[in-house]
């Protein structure tokens, strides 16, 4: 643009003197006035000449900075001095400039929010989706794209079909573009999985028009937990009533007349107490439970396997003997861990209360605690008991789940024994494992941080 500039100057201003030596060399009749007036001709004509170049040279240095400050603009060059000039072209630099750094202040600005939006929606758990008015898709974040197993380069620009294949998403948000009102659905998304989400969908002001944007809550996780507190009711009314109903069954038998059947009377006296005995028992393992899961936990303390297993070993050894069940300590060697000693040892004992409930007359329970190389302890109980089918170890742990309805309740047991154990040992930092062959046994091996 400068050259251009100058190069139009310099032509005018040659085309000025050609115009004025011709107009000389026609007017003046006479040699030497003509060769006078031509020569100082000549020369104003090469002054104006260098004055109009140096003129056009400050013109285009001028107007070159004026140019660097709007493409500075855009670019996000650092801010140029200023020359301190009083007249047009100055004002205007000076204008330009002051234009130039306010806009550059809200552009960093509006960079500065664009970038804190982007963090917040890519950091959102909750899956958010932004489409245009022909639903194709301008921002999805990395919750959306991870729930729906998104495997793609890119998604912009991709219709919302080709993204996501549910119909239920597609009408919703179209009818929040047709009437500008939000919308709330429940859908499980068969690209997530089988997920449930509940989508939160709101209009969405756009250049080209009205667009929408989803915000996709996983209520999958919840809807498990839902479903647990009622099963859990339902197990826990179940559990209490059997019990129940032979307590009132019983006493109203007794206040009929059956007080003064001395041969019955007394029977049913001690089936009365072995149903409250078991309600005691719901309610011990219950309140336990609770406890456990409250998350608040005993100041810990440094505990000898040893002496929690010999004490366990203890408590179960009449029970033991009554079956016809031999407990054998095979390797119990002296190791500590740390936690809460009560806990471990309601483990332990509800592990043996069960190798011994569940085995045969004649049978074994093998006990033993070592040291394994990753430096945890490992406790192993076994028995030589029914065992437990493949298709029931991995629900053992539940609360209420019994493999055999008809025996567990004959044994006498509550259904929360092994989601104790579980609890225990996942609150001391440990883990339970299981392994059985139907007809030949069970081994739960418990392994703990060593101290």
């Amino acid at each position: 643009m400068t050259g251009s500039l100058f190069r139009r100057l310099l032509l005018i201003a040659v085309a000025l003197i050609v115009i004025t030596l011709f107009a000389i060399d026609r007017v003046l009749v006479g040699t030497e006035v003509r060769l006078q007036v031509f020569t100082i001709a000549l020369i104003s004509s090469l002054m104006a000449l260098l004055v109009a170049f140096l003129i056009s040279r400050s013109l285009a240095h001028r107007v070159s900075k004026l140019k660097q400050i709007t493409e500075g603009i855009l670019t996000g060059a650092p801010d140029r001095p200023v020359e301190d000039s009083s007249d047009d072209l100055g004002s205007l630099e000076h204008s330009i400039a002051g234009v130039a750094k306010e806009l550059r202040r809200l552009l960093d600005r509006l960079r500065f929010e664009s970038a804190r939006r982007e963090a917040i929606l890519s950091s959102m758990a909750e899956g958010v989706l932004a489409v245009d008015p022909d639903l194709r898709v301008t921002f999805c974040n990395t919750a959306f794209l991870k729930a729906i197993g998104f495997r793609g380069a890119a998604f912009e620009g991709l219709s919302l079909l080709e993204l996501v294949r549910d119909t239920g998403l597609h009408q919703l948000l179209r009818e929040v573009l047709s009437t500008g009102e939000p919308r709330n659905l429940r859908v499980k998304l068969s690209a997530a999985f089988g997920r449930t989400f509940e989508v939160q969908a709101n209009p969405l002001a756009m250049p080209a028009g009205r667009g929408a944007i989803a915000i996709l809550h996983d209520t999958t996780e919840l809807e498990r937990l839902e479903q647990v507190r009622k099963d859990f009711v339902a197990n826990v009314s179940h559990e209490l009533r059997t019990p129940l109903a032979g307590v009132i069954g019983y006493a109203e038998t007794l206040l009929d007349g059956a007080l003064s059947d001395t041969a019955n009377s007394r029977k049913f006296v001690e089936i009365i107490r072995t149903n409250a005995v078991r309600l005691n028992s719901i309610a011990a393992d219950l309140l336990v439970l609770s406890e456990l899961e409250s998350g608040i936990d005993p100041e810990p303390e440094v505990i000898s396997v040893a002496g929690v297993l010999d004490a366990a070993v203890v408590t179960v050894q009449a029970e033991a003997r009554e079956r016809d069940v031999t407990l054998i300590c095979e390797n119990v060697e002296n190791v500590f861990v740390s936690g809460s000693r009560l806990r471990l040892e309601q483990a332990i004992l509800n592990l043996l209360a069960n190798a011994i409930k569940f085995n045969r007359p004649g049978g074994e329970v093998h006990v033993r605690a070592t040291l394994d190389d990753r430096h945890q302890v490992e406790i192993v109980i076994s028995d030589t008991g029914v065992g437990i089918p493949s298709q029931d170890l991995p629900r053992i742990f539940e609360r209420f789940y019994r493999i055999d309805k008809a025996r567990s309740r004959q044994v006498g047991g509550t259904g929360l024994g092994l989601s104790i154990v579980k609890h225990v040992v996942e609150r001391m930092n440990g883990a339970v494992e299981v392994e059985s062959q139907l007809g030949r046994g069970s081994v739960f091996t418990l392994r703990l941080p060593s101290v």
